[in-house]
Parts: C-alpha cells; structure tokens; sequence
C-alpha cells in the first residue's frame, strides 16, 4: 500500500507562505493497477462525499498535478466544475460515478473542445481506498490466458489418463491375443478323423446326377463365346457400349423437375 505524501512544515520568512512541493509523478504509461492508496488519518477527519472526494483524490499518486483541475484549486473554484472545465483544454478529472459513501469512480480524460474529450484512465474509490481501474484489453488478456492455463492444463491430465488407459488395453489385448491363440491350435488328429468320415459320407452318398440338356433352340451368348476366344473377346470389347434409352432419350425428352 503506497504512503500518502508527507508535506513538509509550511516556513514563515517575511510573511511568504511557500507551498508544499508536490509529490513525485510516475512518467506516463506507467501501470499502477498493482498499488493502492489510502490515508486512514484522513478518512478519520473528513467524511467522504462528492464534495470532498477529490481532494482526498489528490493526496494520491495517482493524481497528475497539471491537470486543469488544479489550476481551478489554485483560483479558489471547485476542481469538479464543469462549466469552468469545459472552457479549458488539457488533462483533467471527472467524476463519472458516485455512491456515497462507498464508491467513487473518478475518470482522467483529455479534453480538446467543450464538446471532444479523450477518456484516458479510470481510478475507483472503494470504501476510502483508491485504485486505479484496468484496461479492457488488460482485463481481456488476463481471462484469455487464465482461460487458456486452465484448458491445456485440463488436456495434459486427460493425456496422463489416456495413456494410462491404453498401457492397460494393450496389455488385455495381448492377453487375449495369447488367450486366441492357446485355443486356436490346431489339433491334427482331430482334422483327420474329421476328414475320414466326410469321405465315409461321400462313398456312400450316390454320384451327382449329370447336367440337364439345352432346350431346342438354345443359343449361348455371345459372352462365353468371347470369353473362350481372345481375338473375339478384343472384338467385343471394341464395340460401342448400347445406348442408354434413359440418358440418350434428347432434350425434348427428359423429366423437367
């Protein structure tokens, strides 16, 4: 937790009162989402409202001391005034969110007419301390990659598991490999005296009765014919092939669907 600045003794030379020096600023792009600030002495003296909060804000680092709003601190005018806001260009704070007392959501945005800003940051005050809000493209990166951890550390253990799985399938498949075989060896004795009795069974069935003659007029098809002769076969095979009366039908004779 950062410690708020500590501002040395105001000196008294002459009637010139001299300003404390403000604290050191963080160069620009500096992240500052892994920090916060809280000043319990503070909280203990002010109530925190709408009309305090940002000078409770600017006892923070994360406070940019060129910003307009501390031109209107140093010209006695509230730094949260929109109408004297509007009317300058540059760095400056508003106050987007209040719910008093516990959330204050103050943006940094840069202001380049009354009417086009740029927001730049976001700080929230929760319950007296301030942190600076993420980007979303942070914030999106963070759950992308939490994400992914999570789904390849999920596939690694289901790989452990898997592998574990197969070291056992094969082991059982080679025990029934083994298993297949013991009961598959063949027994010699067994295959002849299987044999001895089918041919038993074909001597004493009657011889298988001879073809059936061709009927008067038969002609055997042009196939076997070429299938016996090699130059025919050549010859048959140079014929064209027999038109398709569903395909050659013609245009005027096809289904339209």
């Amino acid at each position: 937790m950062a410690t708020p600045p500590v501002a040395p003794p105001q000196a008294v030379a002459g009637g010139n009162f001299e300003a404390p020096p403000p604290p050191a600023m963080q160069p620009p792009g500096t992240d500052m989402t892994g920090i916060c600030f809280r000043d319990q002495l503070w909280l203990n003296t002010y109530p925190l409202d709408r009309n305090l909060i940002f000078d409770y804000f600017a006892l923070s680092p994360f406070y940019d001391w060129t910003c307009n709003n501390e031109q209107l601190r140093m010209r006695s005018i509230h730094p949260l005034d929109i109408s004297e806001l509007s009317k300058m260009t540059g760095i400056e704070y508003m106050l987007s969110e209040v719910m008093e007392p516990h959330l204050f959501v103050i943006r940094k945005q840069k202001r380049d007419s009354p009417e086009k800003v740029t927001p730049m940051l976001a700080y929230y005050i929760l319950d007296g301390s301030i942190y600076q809000a993420p980007q979303l493209c942070n914030v999106f990166a963070a759950r992308v990659g939490r994400a992914l951890y999570y789904i390849s550390k999920a596939f690694t253990t289901a790989a452990s598991k898997l592998e574990k799985i197969g070291y056992v399938d094969t082991e059982s498949e080679s025990e029934t490999i083994e298993s297949k075989s013991s009961k598959e060896t063949i027994d010699f004795k067994e295959v002849k005296r299987v044999d001895h009795i089918l041919a038993c069974l074909q001597r004493k069935l009657p011889p298988a009765p001879p073809p059936p003659p061709f009927p008067d007029g038969f002609v055997p098809p042009a196939t076997t014919e070429a299938e016996k002769d090699p130059e025919n076969q050549q010859a048959v095979e140079a014929q064209p092939p027999a038109v398709d009366p569903i395909i050659d039908q013609g245009p005027a004779k096809r289904m339209k669907f």
